[in-house]
């Protein structure tokens, strides 16, 4: 899922080296957490959150498999 989140997020914003994503783990789910320069944090967030929730969207479809939730923070 870290992969996924990344790609995705490289390719919405103007400064990719600066994309971060750091995993954690908890009993019940999986926080990754996106991190992106200043900058790009518009294109990643989108008019009304549109882009982000459809981030989600993807990556929740992704880890539908899998038994854990997993939560995307955009920080």
């Amino acid at each position: 899922m870290k992969e996924l989140v990344e790609v995705i997020a490289m390719s919405l914003v103007d400064h990719p080296e600066e994309v971060v994503v750091t995993e954690k783990e908890t009993d019940h789910a999986i926080i990754l957490e996106l991190k992106v320069a200043s900058d790009d944090m518009g294109k990643v967030i989108g008019k009304q959150g549109r882009i982000a929730k459809a981030l989600r969207t993807v990556v929740k479809a992704a880890a539908s498999r899998g038994e854990k939730k997993v939560i995307v923070d955009i920080a």
